[in-house]
């Protein structure tokens, strides 16, 4: 079952992102979506400097990772997310598509929590942002 994005950014595979074998090193999916979700937020009009300026700060409790088909050099992809909330967890669910084959190259469950203060806390900034709260 597809999950409902709410959010969808297109990247280019790096050269310097590939290792001997020519496909993309599995940490760089890492990269790639994290920069997704900080994508996300900015397009919600959420600053997670100034957030972390007043004491708020989202940090990645647990990963699940699944590589289910390699990028390569130059390949266009497309990467998108869904969202939940389970008590204290933001539940991130990422999949990322080769763009010329829609192929699935890489799914991610993420779940965030925030520290408010260096407190495990709830934040309602990101509840707000992440329409959890009107």
């Amino acid at each position: 079952m597809q999950p409902e994005y709410v959010f969808e950014t297109e990247m280019e595979v790096r050269d310097y992102e590939c290792d001997i074998q020519g496909i993309v090193n599995n940490a760089n999916y890492l990269h790639y979506t994290e920069h997704t979700r900080h994508l996300y937020l900015k397009s919600l009009g959420v600053s997670f400097a100034k957030l972390h300026d007043q004491g708020i700060d989202p940090v990645v409790a647990r990963m699940n990772l699944q590589y289910k088909a390699p990028l390569h050099n130059d390949d266009v992809f497309i990467s998108r997310l869904a969202i939940r909330k389970e008590g204290l967890r933001y539940v991130f669910l990422q999949d990322i598509y080769r763009k010329d084959d829609n192929r699935l190259a890489f799914r991610a469950t993420v779940e965030l929590v925030c520290l408010v203060n260096g407190r495990l806390a709830n934040s309602p900034e990101y509840d707000k942002a992440f329409g959890f709260i009107k």
